[in-house]
């Protein structure tokens, strides 16, 4: 059974128009639907009026998907002019059968981040915010939406759809009510902000800070700046840079923009008064003379409420509509999560570099907690060569750390367990940190079951590859935990 299209659903491009966005050709029934009202690259999230994209993953070839996705409803797929010739396939014999439409197009991936970039030029009114990073994009986005929604119609990327295929799909969230755009650029490959950043064209783009991450792929700390810097690549003369005046890469940031720098931090912005830290229940921020409490616990969450404030200055927004905006901030899934109940669980287990799992430790070692501090560590991903000496390094922080115990969890943790074994950088006056390592979850279950107990701080730390939320059930007692406010 083919589902019809959703005749209520706005239709977002026609066809006619898609295949000019691509450098494509039009093929199927004249009497096919005339646009697309969504976009999705997954035929099961195909709907009554969707583009589907087939892209021709290492994987998955989502030409043999087609089908399935006229099947669900889709008015139309974006398809290779290659995979035409597949006598396989017969994509055209199919969009016939199914009364569907075909846009051949070079590479559809390529033509995706075309047709998003065409799309997004239909709203010249938009103001178009971009940020990249090694950590803290998602939360700055999440926060700047927060405050910037207060006063004007606010966009952002759905979760974390911040890729070469994330973003173009994000970018067909827009609508005409929206005047502000704000996405987050992900990176795992070299030029790969480029590629988003020419789709996007922000009108304010902001770095968070240079890390580590994906520094297996990169090669080096400074070349993940050249690469996090391509964000600006797009800018013309009156566009804003904003860039981390802490940064130790600002000057390599900085050099050779076209739009109009800035260099931004808690220093730097008129306004933010003195700061106090409430360890679990986040921080109180003196904004334009008034205490705000944000509710995002650690220094590392107030660099990323420093930069959605730099945002908002450059928007215009008003000193009343960031209080209410820092105010409504809420932790987002495994990062800076805090549950209390029979145990204080951290889940902070959306992703984990160098940078960021320092940070992690360093907040839990500061807490003036009356009981034991328990870290569970996950390994740190896409490190390459680094892996090795970060891990190790890591090591050397958690035998000085506050933990009474340290469950490692992962191959490169195997590093850091050795380290440990070594007694090396063993705390004054204690026992050398207790550890134990596994490759295993079922074993790190186990293992937790049998030493966990009431009033325990628990951190959860590692990279998505990672799962730690699989933990869960262990540590946060069958869902009865409450998230701290």
């Amino acid at each position: 059974m083919i589902r019809t299209a959703d005749q209520s659903a706005p239709i977002l491009m026609d066809f006619v128009r898609l295949a000019a966005a691509v450098s494509g050709r039009v093929l199927g029934p004249s009497s096919g639907q005339p646009g697309f009202s969504s976009v999705c690259v997954d035929s099961r999230k195909a709907k009554p009026g969707s583009l589907f994209v087939a892209l021709a993953g290492s994987v998955q070839d989502g030409h043999r998907y087609v089908e399935a996705a006229f099947k669900a409803g889709a008015s139309g797929a974006l398809v290779e002019r290659s995979r035409l010739e597949d006598p396989a396939l017969d994509l055209e014999e199919t969009a016939k059968r199914c009364g569907r439409i075909l846009v051949a197009a070079e590479d559809s991936l390529r033509a995706l981040q075309d047709a998003a970039m065409v799309y997004l030029e239909g709203f010249p009114n938009l103001i178009r915010v971009g940020l990249s990073g090694s950590s803290g994009k998602t939360t700055t986005k999440s926060i700047a939406a927060a405050i910037a929604g207060g006063e004007m119609e606010t966009v952002m990327n759905p979760l974390n759809l911040n890729s070469e295929t994330g973003l173009p799909l994000a970018v067909f969230e827009v609508r005409d009510r929206h005047r502000v755009g704000i996405f987050e650029l992900g990176m795992n490959r070299k030029n790969e902000i480029a590629e988003l950043a020419r789709v996007l064209k922000p009108h304010i783009g902001l770095i968070t800070n240079v890390g580590l991450s994906h520094i297996g792929k990169i090669g080096s700390a400074e070349g993940i700046a050249l690469e996090k810097k391509q964000i600006f690549l797009y800018q013309h003369e009156h566009d804003i840079a904003l860039i981390p005046v802490d940064c130790r890469f600002r000057d390599l940031l900085a050099q050779g923009i076209r739009g109009i720098r800035r260099f931004y931090g808690p220093q730097t912005i008129g306004g933010l008064g003195p700061v106090r830290d409430l360890g679990l229940l986040g921080t109180e921020i003196v904004w334009a003379g008034e205490k705000v409490r944000f509710r995002l616990p650690g220094k590392h969450n107030l660099a990323d409420a420093v930069a959605a404030i730099a945002i908002a200055r450059e928007l215009g927004i008003s000193d009343s509509a960031i209080r209410r905006g820092l105010e409504a901030a809420e932790p987002l899934f495994g990062r800076s999560e805090v549950f209390t109940g029979n145990m204080t669980v951290i889940r902070d287990c959306y992703n984990a570099n160098p940078e960021s799992t320092a940070a992690a430790i360093d907040f839990c070692n500061d807490l003036n907690y009356p009981g034991r501090k328990v870290y569970i560590l996950g390994s740190m991903l896409e490190l390459g060569d680094a892996a090795a000496a970060a891990h190790r390094e890591l090591a050397l922080a958690l035998a000085r750390s506050a933990a009474d115990m340290v469950f490692l969890y992962g191959a490169e943790m195997e590093q850091a367990a050795a380290v440990l074994a070594e007694n090396s950088g063993g705390k004054a006056g204690k026992n050398p940190v207790r550890f134990f390592h596994t490759n295993n979850m079922d074993e790190l279950g186990s293992a937790l079951r049998g030493y966990v107990e009431p009033g325990d701080l628990v951190l959860l730390k590692g990279s998505r590859g990672c799962e730690l939320e699989r933990l869960d059930p262990v540590l946060l007692d069958g869902g009865e935990e409450r998230k701290c406010s």
